[in-house]
């Protein structure tokens, strides 16, 4: 009896895990995806300064993959996931836009992110 129960929490924890993104969730990242492409910032990757429209299309890959893999269930994952440091390096992403000091890209889509939800 012990051994079913345990198997079946290690089922339903894996279904949670690969849980896949709202449709909400899945608007807001197209949103913050566009919003970094019509931007028109730099955005800094392991140490590369980028037009926003590479950057935007390197997140979207990234996405596509963790999404693939059941790692991205909700905006915050993929801002926490995707957005905000390299996989590779484990640098953090930068965004400049203007002549604004540059921030790190997981507080600039957080803010970008809140904005968005205050509008709706």
């Amino acid at each position: 009896m012990i051994k079913a129960i345990f198997t079946l929490l290690m089922l339903l924890s894996g279904l949670a895990f690969s849980a896949e993104p709202s449709p909400i969730a899945k608007q807001e990242i197209a949103y913050l995806l566009i919003y970094l492409k019509d931007s028109g910032c730099e955005f800094n990757r392991n140490g590369t300064w980028y037009k926003a429209e590479e950057a935007a299309n390197h997140l979207n890959k990234k996405y596509e993959y963790l999404l693939n893999k059941g790692l991205v269930s909700s905006t915050e994952d993929f801002v926490k996931r995707a957005a905000t440091e390299s996989s590779m390096s484990g640098k953090p992403y930068l965004v400049k836009c203007a002549s604004n000091s540059p921030v790190q890209s997981g507080y600039w889509f957080e803010a970008a992110l809140a904005k968005h939800r205050a509008r709706r």
